[in-house]
């Protein structure tokens, strides 16, 4: 019997025995090996793990770099403006870039290539599209929290540019990174140099040297001089930053270091450098965009873009949507208001301010900043400020609810009253007797609420302003005997913010002009978070908002009673009345009007004799705009209750009227559950509110004084019998 023959070994593909042979030489896990140890590699096998992962990156970014595009410079068109709309989606206007043109390498002067290159990227014309030095250098200094630096280098400057991307991440620079080797390797470096000096931006909306040197120079970029040219290379760093008219001195220095750069670059010979000058610079052209009340909205929506995160570049080149929180009916009725009841005489140096804000949300539904962007650019509803005077009483009101303290509780209403060293006058030298918290807020008594300041503690009431949404860096906001007077100074929106906590029962939001941003596709790219937290309980809220109303159909703020609807608000003229306020509230607005009056130097002056009234208060003017613009902002819209839950025992009923005194709402509910408030709570007083007065009558009304004690006034005084609330006769 013959032996059987062997089988012939199987022939394995060559692939299966390479793998075969790693596996066995890699042996990974170890084999040989138990426990954790058996996971540490192998110095063959660290190597060879190194090596696969250095090829695969170098195929990664091989395969990158083929299928990356080059974007042409011409892609960033004029089409996208970026829309800034009212809340319910028309446009305001289209802002962004509208000065662009390219101009050939060649036009350019030698002297402007040169100081860019020494000012942006001195190894321009020796790296391959990045600086391994410039990254590092910027990697240190912002590890080591100095200077914030990018370390890009021209190239990937105009690659970031020419992308125009919105994206703040680091797979944005590693593209931007490898686009600009790309870049160097189809395009020559005089290309990469022209594009980037035609498409970056110099500021003042001039994008590209051309525009720039007609925008700082009135002249084309090739005939500038050296000392401009090398003004336009300071300014690319950060062109707001150095800007000329508001940072001189910074711009200086930065063209002192850039001409220092080009003399050790020896593209300036130092005996030239030594004879230059700097250049005047012409003022910057006025856009008619921003022209007229308007302008003011579009600047504060773009510096709020600015707070939340959004680049001058985004807003001027990204195409963005905007969606703010304006309302287009309640703008125009301010705008028409201001237009239909200002005064019409002595209005030099008369600044006027307003804002509304829907309470709850913090939405800014309208501004008014002053009449024409273009002729002044501060803001007088957010930049401009003036002393509170009387309309900062509710705060003290609020401190003094929420320290146990009745509206029936009674005070000192006589004017020249002492606190200690502090002698305080009414408006007027008026005295109101033994007087009562609520008749001392209705008829704004100023010895009133100085002497519920002592009782609570001036730091309760600063406390409560700040709860309620004053910024406490609020000049002059100290704890001192005085505060309820209105001796700080705030802004317009602060008052409108602040009132709306207690419209919306005690609940704070913080103010917001954007609703929403869309990028040029349409993506929501940001979206305003409400920002809300109880300031105070809400019966505490509800019984201030019950007193205000009566501030307007009784008191000083009857004028506005022409809102016809449930309204509740406070006057406040300041010491020899340099401002004048009102604020007030409906149930879903709450707004401020806010007049201050300055000289040739800007010093604030009395507003007396503006419009002819020989005394100007919170009670004429602001409170007659305020409530035609309520009236006119809710044309054809059911009038919205108060819905009240008041302290027990407060001295006031829940509920309210638009004009008229109300009787008893059997509905409204006491702090403890335990039904309606019982008529013995109600203070006795007309069955009707005073009528409105007409345009010649002013109101008068209580006042702060900014100094830390008035004399008594002179002349006889009148008391008014502290039981009961009268219509008020001024």
């Amino acid at each position: 019997m013959t032996p059987a023959r062997p089988k012939a070994p199987v022939r394995r593909p060559w692939v299966v025995r390479t793998v075969l042979a790693w596996s066995r030489a890699v042996n990974y896990p170890r084999r040989e090996l138990r426990g954790a140890r058996a996971w540490v590699p192998t110095r063959l096998q660290a190597v060879s793990a190194a090596f696969i992962g250095a090829g695969g990156f170098l195929i990664l970014t091989a395969l990158w770099l083929q299928l990356l595009p080059v974007p042409r410079p011409n892609t960033m068109a004029a089409a996208q403006l970026s829309r800034i709309e009212w809340h319910d989606g028309g446009t305001i206007a289209a802002v962004g870039i509208a000065n662009r043109s390219s101009v050939p390498l060649s036009s350019m002067p030698v002297a402007l290539r040169a100081a860019v290159i020494a000012a942006e990227d001195r190894g321009f014309y020796d790296h391959a599209g990045f600086s391994v030095r410039g990254i590092s250098r910027a990697l240190f200094s912002n590890v080591t929290g100095g200077t914030t630096e990018g370390g890009s280098t021209i190239t990937q400057q105009y690659a970031k540019n020419a992308y125009l991307s919105h994206d703040r991440t680091i797979v944005r620079k590693v593209r931007e990174l490898f686009l600009a080797v790309k870049l160097e390797t189809r395009v020559n470096k005089d290309q990469i140099l022209q594009d980037y000096l035609n498409t970056i931006w110099f500021g003042r909306n001039s994008y590209g040297v051309e525009e720039a040197a007609m925008s700082y120079f009135n002249k084309p970029v090739q005939r500038l001089d050296i000392p401009q040219s090398v003004v336009l290379a300071a300014l690319l760093r950060a062109p707001a930053l150095y800007d000329p008219v508001r940072h001189p001195e910074r711009l200086r220095k930065r063209w002192d270091y850039v001409l220092d750069s080009m003399v050790q670059m020896r593209t300036l010979r130092a005996d030239v450098r030594a004879r230059l000058a700097f250049p005047a610079v012409a003022a910057q052209a006025r856009e008619q965009r921003y022209a007229g009340p308007r302008g003011h909205l579009l600047v504060a929506v773009q510096q709020e873009l600015l707070r939340d995160g959004f680049t001058q570049r985004e807003i001027d080149l990204g195409g963005l949507q905007v969606r703010t929180t304006f309302d287009a009916t309640v703008q125009s009725a301010l705008e028409q208001a201001i237009s239909e009841r200002a005064p019409r005489s002595n209005m030099r140096g008369v600044r006027i301010g307003a804002v509304a804000v829907r309470p709850g949300t913090g939405e800014v539904a309208a501004m008014y900043g002053g009449a024409d962007y273009l002729a002044n650019q501060l803001n007088n509803a957010t930049d401009a400020i003036g002393q509170a005077g009387s309309t900062f009483k509710p705060f003290a009101l609020a401190a003094a609810l929420e320290d146990g303290i009745s509206l029936q509780s009674t005070w000192d209403g006589n004017s020249g009253a002492r606190y200690g060293s502090y002698r305080v006058r009414n408006f007027g030298g008026e005295s109101f007797g033994r007087t009562t918290l609520l008749n001392g807020t209705i008829h704004s008594v100023n010895t009133v609420y100085v002497g519920v300041t002592q009782r609570v503690g001036p730091q309760a009431v600063v406390d409560a302003a700040v709860r309620a949404g004053i910024p406490p860096h609020t000049p002059s906001l100290e704890p001192v005997l005085s505060v309820p007077l209105g001796t700080c100074s705030p802004h317009a929106i602060d008052m409108a913010a602040a009132y709306a906590t207690f419209a919306a029962h005690g609940v704070r939001a913080t103010p917001s002009m954007i609703s929403e941003v869309r990028d040029a596709r349409g993506k929501v790219v940001w979206r305003h978070k409400v920002q809300t937290r109880r300031a105070f309980a809400r019966e505490v809220a509800d019984t201030v908002t019950s007193a205000l109303q009566r501030v307007v159909w009784y008191g000083t703020g009857a004028a506005a009673n022409r809102a016809n609807r449930s309204v509740a608000g406070k006057t406040g003229t300041t010491n020899e009345n340099k401002a004048a306020w009102f604020v007030g509230y409906t149930p879903s607005l709450a707004a401020a009007v806010m007049f201050t009056k300055e000289d040739a130097s800007g010093m604030p002056v009395s507003l007396n004799g503006t419009g002819g009234l020989g005394s100007f208060t919170g009670g004429s003017f602001p409170a007659r705009i305020w409530g035609t613009w309520m009236r006119d902002a809710y044309r054809g819209v059911p009038d919205e209750k108060f819905d009240l839950q008041v302290i027990r025992g407060a001295g006031v009923w829940a509920g309210g009227g638009s004009g008229s005194t109300p009787s008893a709402d059997p509905s409204a509910t006491a702090t403890d559950g335990s039904g309606s408030v019982s008529p013995t709570d109600m203070p006795t007083g007309p069955t009707d509110a005073p009528s409105v007065p007409t345009d010649s009558g002013v109101p008068t009304e209580g006042s702060g004084s900014s100094e830390p004690s008035t004399p008594a006034a002179s002349g006889s005084t009148s008391t008014r019998a502290a039981s009961t609330l009268t219509p008020s006769p001024r």
